[in-house]
């Protein structure tokens, strides 16, 4: 591949939206947000439009879909190949920025980061709808996305099935067991080795350091600390960590209301919603160094149980790690286009 933009045959429109839901946000983040909208080779030609949303992980920024990989097309280059093949439904891909202070969101409303369930589901939506010729009835929508984007896709499709019949999640975050409990003993030796066993030290720190990052669990710290902001806040903004930052003993109370979030344990409760999907499409690497395979399977498993028919359901563990799996995103899109109306639901 060369190390240089491919020129699209579709077109990437670069937007700015002005978002009531998140003017005047606890962590004083923007609410003007960029919005990417895809449009697909010989647009125009169709009436009306599905739409597939693309959110990101944590620490993602919606610029990053440009980042190159020597030997590889990016994102946006991957999709607009997808969709110049014949045999894919045209559709468009809507690119959404999500990025806060602490690195993200969880796209869940939360008193302590900003409402950006709200800000994706009434304010990007409504936008779209309005400003490109779109089929607007939840069996033309799907969300997308890897690690919190997959998390984010599960829990908005599980929480509006209004707005969304198809979702796509790459090793999205579930099984918290597994999967955010295995790395609290790790954070756990580095608040009581740097930091005196305070968390409030480590954001003191982090707020105020030259170079954010550098030590390799501070990411980590910073995204755990961003979670429980998402899942244990309370209403006055109050954020709750789940475990003791000086011993690493969990506590239950609210590492309850951490596991209340877990797509994992929500399947039963939304069970109807999964049921009214009209295609799911789960995947993760076998070697997914956060144990986001295990989480894969019991989604999957989960999903089963509720009785989602098999035929509207993806399943599949790859060859491969948490990283580099950008090229997964055009065969789950291309697995929704099929499955999603492409004509006005009458």
């Amino acid at each position: 591949m060369p190390p240089w933009s491919e020129d699209l045959e579709g077109d990437l429109r670069e937007h700015v939206i002005t978002s009531e839901a998140l003017l005047g946000n606890p962590l004083g983040d923007p609410h003007e947000r960029p919005l990417w909208v895809y449009t697909p080779p010989g647009y125009g030609t169709h009436t009306r439009y599905p739409t597939i949303y693309v959110i990101q992980g944590y620490c993602g920024t919606i610029a990053m879909w440009r980042n190159r990989t020597p030997f590889r097309r990016t994102l946006p280059e991957l999709i607009d190949a997808l969709f110049a093949r014949d045999d894919v439904a045209p559709a468009l891909v809507v690119y959404v920025d999500a990025w806060t202070g602490y690195g993200g969101s969880q796209y869940l409303d939360s008193a302590a980061i900003g409402d950006y369930h709200t800000y994706l589901c009434e304010e990007i939506v409504t936008w779209v709808d309005g400003h490109y010729p779109t089929i607007a009835h939840r069996d033309s929508r799907a969300i997308t996305g890897k690690s919190s984007g997959g998390y984010g896709s599960m829990v908005t499709a599980m929480l509006r099935p209004d707005l969304f019949g198809g979702f796509a999640t790459h090793a999205g975050d579930a099984l918290f067991d597994t999967s955010y409990a295995s790395v609290f003993p790790q954070l756990t030796r580095r608040l009581r080795d740097e930091f005196g066993g305070s968390y409030e030290a480590f954001l003191e720190y982090f707020r105020n350091c030259e170079v954010p990052l550098l030590h390799r669990l501070d990411e980590l710290l910073i995204e755990v600390y961003g979670y429980s902001a998402a899942y244990s806040s309370d209403p006055d903004g109050t954020v709750h960590v789940p475990f003791d930052s000086s011993t690493g003993r969990l506590i239950p109370e609210i590492w309850e209301r951490w596991l209340a979030w877990d797509p994992v344990r929500m399947a039963a409760e939304r069970a109807e919603a999964l049921r009214s999907m009209r295609a799911i499409w789960i995947d993760a690497g076998r070697h997914d160094e956060y144990y986001l395979d295990h989480a894969a399977a019991a989604f999957h498993q989960a999903v089963t149980d509720v009785g989602v028919s098999p035929q509207r359901v993806y399943f599949e563990l790859f060859d491969g790690t948490h990283g580099g799996i950008e090229y997964r995103y055009p065969q789950a899109i291309e697995y929704l286009t099929h499955h999603l109306v492409t004509e006005n639901p009458q």
